[in-house]
């Protein structure tokens, strides 16, 4: 670990304090997207209907989600009605899986491929 001294530094017009840095190496946490689904019958938990839409609610604590492909969902997700919502504990990615492989850094579970971490 290394400490360095306090220094501010100006940022977009405030004050950033930059006073102890810890190295920690890379962090990529990749979870899944909270952003609005197409409308496959009723909307997830934490989701309201817009239009053919169903879109993540303000209350901060929406859960990324993914249309259910079948009747399961990938490693990591739990189902909600025709969805797959990402699990609290949760840090990685799914997409629905498009033939028989998925993408190089993405394994297989069961119609999905989650991002490797």
């Amino acid at each position: 670990m290394t400490i360095t001294k306090f220094i501010c530094e100006p940022v977009l017009g405030a004050l950033l304090p930059l006073g102890l840095i810890v190295s920690l190496g890379p962090v990529a946490i990749a979870q899944q997207p909270v952003q609005p689904l197409p409308k496959v019958g009723g909307c997830p938990l934490g989701y309201y209907s817009s239009g053919n839409y169903c879109v993540p609610s303000k209350s901060g604590n929406t859960r990324g989600a993914i249309e259910k492909s079948g009747n399961s969902c990938p490693l990591g997700f739990y189902s909600s009605g025709n969805y797959c919502l990402s699990s609290p504990s949760n840090e990685r990615e799914a997409i629905q899986k498009t033939g028989k492989s998925c993408p190089l850094g993405w394994f297989s579970s069961g119609s999905y491929c989650v991002k490797s971490r």
